[in-house]
């Protein structure tokens, strides 16, 4: 099994969520972080922690973007709120070195 393997993305309209899955195997949750990608553009961290620190969120996303861990499923989650066509691009779960393959997020009417 991939360390990394991300879900739940999709195409959603301009206010809607969707709610993306990291599925972690061989690595500590605490130290599980969100980027992006958008076409064009560089990857963008969005949300994450250090070991034993607080989740802290990018500017653009805070208030709007909660990122949450299960230590029993060894999952990690990213929910998304009232989602802009700004968000639109490819979401990863990382952890060091180590990535997910993505998971497209679409925001459009």
């Amino acid at each position: 099994q991939a360390p990394l393997v991300e879900s739940g993305g999709g195409l959603v309209q301009p206010g809607g969520s969707l709610r993306l899955s990291c599925a972690v195997s061989g690595f500590s949750l605490d130290a599980i972080n969100w980027s992006r990608q958008a076409p064009g553009k560089q990857r963008e961290w969005v949300a994450g922690a250090l070991p034993r620190l607080s989740i802290i969120y990018a500017e653009s996303v805070k208030g709007r973007f909660t990122m949450s861990r299960d230590n029993a499923k060894n999952m990690v989650y990213l929910q998304m709120n009232n989602l802009k066509p700004e968000d639109t691009a490819v979401y990863y779960c990382h952890r060091g070195g180590a990535w997910g393959q993505g998971t497209q997020v679409t925001v459009s009417s």
